[in-house]
């Protein structure tokens, strides 16, 4: 079993950054690809990024291209979301979430484990 722990969300102003991380147990970490999803109140839960198992491929859902950053540490067992200029839009809970498949995908279905969320509010 895979167990993923989020951590980092908070309040911010807009216009503010905020570094989020998942924490993965176990030494399987680098077998996963990850993501980040989130979920806004009434809303579906929503693709943000995806990074590969060695980390050299990365995908953003198209409002956080440009302003957030998905990245890894194998090593630590770790993946950040490093999130700048955020807009209240961005406010949700965001999950972390761990895939087997080799195959990129967006969809929830696809992945295996997930955090149980931290929540980020960005005040206009």
């Amino acid at each position: 079993q895979v167990q993923l722990v989020e951590s980092g969300g908070g309040l911010v102003q807009a216009g503010g950054s905020l570094r989020l991380s998942c924490a993965a147990s176990g030494r399987t970490f680098s077998g996963y690809a990850m993501a980040w999803f989130r979920q806004a109140p009434g809303k579906e839960r929503e693709f943000v990024a995806r990074i590969n198992r060695s980390g050299d491929m990365k995908s953003y859902e198209d409002s956080v291209k440009g302003r957030f950053t998905i990245s890894r540490d194998n090593a630590k067992n770790t993946a950040d979301l490093q999130m700048n200029s955020l807009k209240p839009e961005d406010t949700a809970v965001y999950y972390c979430a761990a895939d087997w498949g080799g195959i990129y995908t967006r969809s929830p279905l696809e992945y295996e484990y997930w955090g149980q969320g931290t929540t980020v509010t960005v005040s206009s």
